[in-house]
């Protein structure tokens, strides 16, 4: 299988989400989200993204997109800090508007681009801020009104790509259309926020086997995509030095550093248990290691 693209080249999938600090809402009112439509589109304009879907909720967002000509991060670094100097300068508040870093998942796009579209679309009827399917397509605050063709000055969506999976054209669109109206029985679909090599395994029983057995496999649930993909963008990863999506690193077994502790001090776990246990009632912390039992 050829190489998957690096995380920061161009070409790489990603499926972004961003809430608000302590869940508070980073939207309140139009003018507010129609700045970070604005701002979207200028990363468009400037070439540095390609824009699928979007959604805009009260207190966080969805965007599916693909890296062009400047990295997620710088994209994202813009975007965000942009629009929270300008919500801040608005509402005469001070502080962090969003809360810890942004969420991204690095997609397989031949295998989940028409099923992110339409989850990250139904996002709006999900959360009840519209009620059916007829006010989705006419609503201002998702990508899916333009894919509609209802909304007016929002051609930096890239419409044609979206349509392309569904057979192109004006019979994509309505194929779009029938496919979004199938999603909505499905509900919340947590197995498209990211872990795709433990689904392609058959599940974390099937993981659990495979290491009971001695065979480690790598999985990160910042990825979504089969087997291969995922292990392709985890070399990657290694190749770069990317600690965020790096896996398989050598962890501290509590168990066995208590038992080389023991060990070195000749004494035996209760021993070892108790006397932690008496220091930390000193310093006023009254917990037990269950876990060294």
């Amino acid at each position: 299988m050829p190489r998957s693209a690096r995380l920061g080249a161009p070409g790489v999938l990603h499926h972004v989400m961003g809430r608000g600090i302590e869940k508070r809402k980073i939207f309140l009112d139009d003018q507010d989200r129609l700045d970070f439509i604005k701002r979207l589109g200028k990363l468009v304009q400037e070439d540095s993204m390609d824009i699928y879907a979007w959604a805009i909720l009260p207190n966080h967002f969805h965007i599916l997109c693909k890296t062009k000509k400047r990295p997620l991060s710088s994209s994202m670094r813009k975007l965000l800090t942009g629009y929270a100097v300008n919500f801040n300068k608005r509402h005469r508040r001070h502080g962090h508007l969003f809360q810890n870093r942004y969420k991204s998942i690095v997609c397989q796009e031949d295998a989940y681009l028409a099923e992110l579209v339409r989850y990250v679309h139904l996002n709006l009827l999900r959360a009840g801020v519209v009620k059916d399917l007829r006010e989705l397509n006419d609503c201002p605050w998702s990508g899916h009104s333009a894919l509609m063709g209802n909304m007016d000055g929002r051609g930096w969506q890239n419409r044609d790509h979206v349509f392309s999976y569904f057979g192109g054209g004006r019979r994509g669109r309505r194929n779009y259309l029938r496919f979004v109206e199938e999603g909505i029985s499905l509900g919340r679909r947590p197995e498209l926020v990211g872990g795709g090599l433990v689904r392609s395994l058959g599940g974390w029983s099937s993981v659990i086997a495979l290491r009971g057995r001695g065979e480690k496999r790598a999985s990160d649930e910042r990825i979504l995509g089969d087997r291969d993909f995922v292990e392709a963008i985890l070399a990657e990863s290694e190749d770069m030095g990317n600690e965020d999506l790096r896996v398989g690193q050598k962890k501290v077994n509590l168990l066995s550093l208590a038992e080389g502790v023991c060990k070195e001090h000749g004494v035996n776990l209760k021993e070892l248990r108790s006397r932690v246990v008496a220091g930390m009632q000193l310093w006023g912390c009254g917990r037990s290691y269950r876990g060294w039992r």
